[in-house]
């Protein structure tokens, strides 16, 4: 039945055999395992008596056995002294094997129990190097529900490996924490106070545990003075600092971090960024070295070869940094106070460009959240215009501009509004000019340039009342303003509807301007500017009104003919806009909407009739 052999390939598989095939003889294996145990002896075993194929004998024969339930059988042969070199060289290969059991016997404390005690002894036994890559094996594989049980169970056994490598330990753990962050980064971060109690997917603890499992590690940086580069240490200070960015990243730049007062309930997220504040507080650069020149955090051995990605995720991990800062105040006991808060609002409008730009609710709300907290600490009417002449400081209200119109969620759109009034106040006069003007040229929203032009009228009103910074809302300097406001998009061709916002704001102040700025004071050079604001706005306007009432009107006749003709009010028709056909809508919809068209074409000739009227007063005046 077997095939016999004179000369052994491995002593190991006598050894093998005596130490797994006893423990259940009907394991099945090869002919020559059966032999090989007949014929075993006692010799000892030798790290180079070990063959290729003898690890895959020993895992075999160690799932087999483990597979049926014999751990206590494997924790006596791996406690055994005389064992020492086998597990040594091979032990690391029944990581998996005894992990598998582990999670096989959910319901068995006792074999739960035991398998944790394997692993404890592999710790203790088994060559650290080995065992590491062991260990990050099965946490890399682990999906699903899986990658927080996996972490876990196995970041207390791996933290003991990684002590035990000496000195020399900087890219192994860089290696073990890069790892954890990436299948950690597979879990979606719960976002309501009920979602993070229930921790469905364990991120909440695992991240927790995180800042223990690095600890060790921290105290290993702070315990050695005088870092020198290139030595063991600071290569472990910049994968430490490394970690503690990625955190920033993930989970904390989606995580909620906002906790009332009053609650008791920890929150794990904020416990966690207080863990890993604390540990960049104690190894890396001052914060305000930090902030004041941002980059300037070794985040890598050459930051210049930083790809495109890991620069954006540099930058937004800064910028989570800037809001656990100065909107939760995590760490900011650390932060000094030498700064003015215009020079912070600098600083930080570069992260908060960063969070504008993304889309998530959980980001975009820490940018404005960021970018309030900024403003609240700026006197208003303190910001130099030439602020304004860094181009983040135009581009800011731009993005916010983006965010009030495009975004979906409503109270994100309109506490943007609230910050983007908030930012122009801060300005004086000067700066108002020079932003507004910037705002009104480049928004294409009409709602917008309505709200902007809002403003205008309001510093018009105030440099009329009062002769502080009358240079500019007032004289030369208010001309080429007037032109931008009083003017239509597409002059005769103008979709009134769609730009009706626009069109009565603009109305507004024009209205109010000739009132208040008589001929004879004529601060604005409104009336010196009278042919040209005719022939550029009001005329066009009226022409541009007379169209457009003319088109709707007959598609409210069509529409009225077609309801008596049909007797049926939800006959499904469209309307043609500006050449274009409108999303289809039952006729009594279809009649609602020409009769508010109708009714704002109405106001706004109204509106324009009261300008031409007080104009023609005020030119009779000057005749007579």
């Amino acid at each position: 039945m077997f095939h016999l052999r004179k000369n052994y390939s491995s002593i190991y598989e006598r050894w093998l055999w005596k130490n797994f095939m006893q423990l259940r003889k009907d394991v099945l294996l090869s002919d020559e395992f059966f032999y090989l145990y007949d014929m075993s002896s006692q010799q000892t075993l030798q790290e180079d008596d070990f063959k290729e194929e003898d690890y895959n004998l020993f895992q075999t024969a160690g799932q087999k056995c483990l597979d049926e339930g014999y751990t206590t059988q494997i924790l006596e042969a791996i406690q055994d002294e005389k064992n020492k070199v086998i597990f040594k060289s091979m032990g690391w290969n029944l990581v998996s094997p005894v992990i598998r059991c582990f999670r096989s016997h959910e319901h068995d404390k006792e074999k739960r129990k035991e398998c944790l005690k394997i692993i404890d002894q592999m710790v203790q036994v088994c060559n650290p190097k080995e065992l590491l890559l062991g260990l990050l094996e099965q946490i890399e594989e682990a999906a699903g529900e899986e990658i927080s049980q996996t972490i876990l169970l196995l970041i207390q056994p791996l933290q003991t490996v990684l002590l035990k490598l000496g000195h020399k330990k900087a890219y192994s753990v860089g290696l073990s924490l890069s790892t954890l962050m990436s299948q950690l980064s597979n879990l979606p971060v719960p976002y309501t106070k009920e979602q993070m109690q229930e921790d469905k997917h364990g991120l909440c603890l695992c991240s927790n545990t995180l800042v223990k499992f690095a600890q060790p590690f921290v105290e290993e940086v702070l315990k050695t003075p005088n870092l020198s580069t290139g030595s063991g240490s600071e290569e472990l200070k910049a994968e430490l600092l490394k970690f503690c960015f990625s955190c920033f990243k993930y989970p904390l730049l989606n995580a909620q971090l906002d906790q009332q007062p009053e609650d008791p309930y920890e929150h794990p997220f904020r416990h966690f960024a207080t863990g890993i504040l604390g540990i960049l507080l104690s190894i890396g650069d001052p914060l305000c070295k930090v902030f004041t020149k941002p980059g300037s955090m070794k985040l890598t051995v050459d930051d210049e070869a930083l790809s495109e990605e890991d620069a954006k995720c540099a930058a937004e991990s800064l910028a989570c940094l800037a809001y656990l800062l100065f909107v939760q105040y995590i760490g900011m006991e650390q932060f000094p106070t030498v700064f003015g808060p215009a020079f912070l609002l600098q600083c930080n409008l570069t992260h908060i460009e960063v969070l504008l730009k993304r889309t998530e609710e959980s980001v975009l709300s820490k940018g404005i959240d960021l970018f309030e907290n900024s403003l609240l600490r700026v006197d208003d009417g303190s910001l130099p215009h030439h602020y304004l002449d860094i181009n983040i400081f135009l581009r800011i209200p731009q993005d916010l501009v983006k965010v009030m119109t495009h975004c979906p969620i409503e109270h994100l759109r309109k506490k943007s509004l609230k910050i983007l009034q908030l930012y122009i106040d801060k300005f004086e006069v000067g700066g108002k000019y020079k932003l507004l003007r910037c705002l009104l040229k480049t928004s294409n929203h009409a709602g917008v340039q309505g709200y902007i032009i809002q403003n205008i009228k309001n510093q018009i009103e105030l440099s009329l009342k009062t002769e502080h910074d009358i240079k500019w809302f007032s004289g030369s300097s208010m001309v080429p303003l007037l032109h931008m406001v009083l003017s239509l998009p597409d002059g005769v061709e103008t979709d009134l509807l769609v730009n009706s916002d626009r069109i009565m704001a603009s109305l507004n102040l024009l209205r109010y301007v000739i009132i208040r700025d008589s001929v004879h004071d004529n601060q604005t050079e409104i009336w010196t500017e009278l042919n040209r604001i005719e022939n550029n706005f009001l005329k066009p306007l009226h022409t541009a009104l007379n169209m457009s009432k003319a088109h709707y009107e007959a598609e409210l006749k069509n529409a009225k003919e077609n309801l008596h003709a049909s007797s049926d009010k939800n006959t499904v028709c469209s309307v043609t806009v500006d050449g274009k056909k409108s999303p289809k809508m039952d006729t009594g919809m279809q009649l609602q909407v020409l009769k508010s068209a109708l009714f704002t074409f109405d106001l706004m000739e109204s509106v324009l009739a009261r300008v031409e009227e007080i104009i023609e007063v005020n030119v009779k005046s000057i005749a007579e």
